[in-house]
């Protein structure tokens, strides 16, 4: 079986309002192994949320719609869907009572259309709101033979979460074939999407049971494997085998096959090996730090650090030279290594990083352009230094430079 979601609401179409709901049906419905196979965000048109419901039940198994259950003239969603099968709107005399007294126990005065929140599709099983006055409805019946599940959920996610967990979950169950569902996330770093995708293709390709797909980040590549079998052991075993031949093609490139940030694998291998980082960054402004401390329990192993945007701090706070400054410029090798070695003896740990360069938009020049960023890794085996030059606008540029300074700590205490 599979499923599609569809987000009714206009706001959902204007850059103010992210649809979050379909993000947790999909996973609830993941684990039932049933696969989301289209989601739709449509607004507040009657004749638009009956096309594309019509279009779902053509493709779909499972249609699950949130939002449009309210009570004002836009809340379209009953009277859409009882359109496209054809059924009548009835008004149920015992919702509106229970929505009356839902108001009544708040104190609250209930507006005259309210009311029209007691109207369910002919046949449909009610599905109390214990959270609103919205409730949802579940139609269920055959279309060409076939089993179809349509469920009426209300947009604000508390009372969508708790209405779907009491009432939708285990209908579902109840419905769905026993399937299981198998996802892995690999994390690649060090490579393009393109590069990636040549030297895996040949492998996945040949798992023609397996769903894959790849996706480009800043810093990062991410391949997203999923597998649906009749036993979750099988599901398992059949993704763990592409994962160990991926990995063998892509060697230390690939930093996390369960999902993990690259900082919460930075934050493992610096327990294992016992070891303490400090840093000192300029164009990154505390973003390596910041994803440093966002990992919980990060104060065992990261000590600090200093921003050092200005030449002034460099050379108080890092103890870079002066005239190592005037001589190569702020953003170079020479100012890079100076940067880790410093911040290393200052704080007393066993790694120092030291970060400086052109994040942009302005401040490039000829020789020393937007993107270009130098990174420097001191331990007491001595001082690493990587030059690079990062595409795109400043936020990309300092993520870039932060995910490629995380990853120099990675490669060295592998």
């Amino acid at each position: 079986m599979i499923a599609e979601i569809i987000a009714v609401g206009s706001e959902l179409l204007t850059p103010f309002r992210q649809d979050t709901n379909s993000l947790y049906l999909t996973s609830q419905l993941n684990s039932l192994g049933v696969e989301v196979a289209f989601k739709t965000i449509v607004g507040d048109n009657l004749k638009d949320i009956a096309r594309v419901a019509t279009t779902a039940l053509s493709r779909a198994d499972i249609l699950l719609v949130s939002g449009g259950l309210g009570p004002t003239e836009d809340d379209l969603t009953r009277e859409a869907v009882a359109e496209t099968l054809g059924l009548q709107l009835r008004r149920d005399p015992v919702l509106v009572a229970a929505i009356e007294r839902r108001f009544a126990e708040h104190g609250w005065k209930m507006s005259s259309n309210n009311v029209k929140q007691g109207d369910v599709i002919g046949g449909a099983a009610i599905l109390p709101n214990e959270n609103g006055t919205a409730p949802g409805q579940w139609i269920g019946g055959k279309s060409d033979g076939k089993e179809k599940i349509i469920v009426l959920l209300p947009g604000p996610p508390h009372e969508l979460k708790a209405m779907f967990e009491s009432s939708v979950l285990e209908r579902l169950r109840s419905k769905v074939p026993k399937q299981f569902l198998a996802t892995r996330v690999l994390k690649i770093t060090g490579l393009g999407e393109s590069a990636c995708d040549a030297r895996v293709a040949p492998i996945y390709k040949r798992f023609t049971d397996v769903n894959t797909t790849i996706l480009a980040g800043p810093g990062e590549i991410q391949l997203h494997l999923k597998k649906q079998a009749q036993s979750q052991e099988e599901a398992d075993l059949r993704l763990d085998e592409l994962v160990e031949k991926i990995e063998e093609e892509l060697g230390d490139n690939v930093y996390s096959d369960n999902g993990d940030s690259l900082e919460q694998i930075v934050s493992y291998f610096l327990q294992m090996r016992n070891s303490t980082l400090a840093v000192a960054e300029s164009c990154t402004g505390g973003l390596v730090a910041e994803r440093l401390t966002s990992v919980s329990g990060s104060s065992r192993y990261f000590i600090g650090g200093a921003v050092v945007y200005s030449n002034e701090l460099k050379t108080q706070l890092a103890d870079v030279p002066a005239d190592l400054i005037d001589v190569y410029g702020a953003v170079s090798e020479q100012v890079a290594r100076a940067l880790a070695e410093g911040i290393r003896r200052k704080c007393g740990t066993t790694l120092g990083l030291g970060i400086t360069g052109v994040a942009g938009p302005t401040g490039g020049t000829a020789e020393k352009p937007v993107g270009l960023v130098y990174h420097a890794l001191a331990a007491e085996s001595g001082t690493e230094v990587i030059k690079r030059n990062f595409p795109g606008d400043r936020a990309r540029i300092r993520w870039f430079a932060s995910q490629q300074a995380l990853d120099m700590v990675r490669r060295k205490l592998m």
